[in-house]
């Protein structure tokens, strides 16, 4: 892994939470970002050495509406920067680790990712975030 890219965070509303991170924390709001196909809304924040993402589900079936509802809000993934995530998967599979998807798939900004399944990592979900992308995608930044 090459640095810590991202912390996802699960939230209810962006709208409702975002005051705490900007006005109270007072740090900067990058964008907002919807993904269709995760089900999600991401507002994208910058905290000096790292990025937060704010993951507000756009409905029930969302990957993170069945986290909140199960855990609450909170950490949902720490995402690593990777180049070569096609490498790195491989790379990790050759070790035993498994992830939730065998293939790389589009995530915000339009960077290629894959989730470690967490347990293989005590519970926690770890993701790997290619910004490079299949198709020359750039970072969200």
């Amino acid at each position: 892994m090459e640095t810590v890219d991202h912390i996802g965070i699960a939230v209810q509303s962006i709208k409702e939470s975002l005051p705490f991170y900007v006005d109270m924390l007072t740090l900067t709001l990058l964008k907002v970002e919807r993904v269709e196909e995760q089900g999600v809304k991401i507002a994208f924040i910058d905290a000096g050495n790292v990025k937060l993402e704010l993951l507000e589900p756009l409905h029930d079936e969302s990957p993170i509406a069945t986290f909140i509802q199960k855990r609450g809000q909170g950490i949902h993934h720490v995402a690593f920067k990777v180049s070569g995530i096609e490498e790195r998967i491989q790379e990790l599979k050759e070790k035993g680790i498994r992830f939730i998807s065998d293939e790389p798939r589009r995530g915000a900004g339009g960077a290629d990712i894959a989730f470690l399944h967490p347990t293989q990592a005590n519970g926690v979900l770890y993701e790997l975030c290619d910004h490079r992308g299949k198709k020359g995608a750039s970072s969200h930044e």
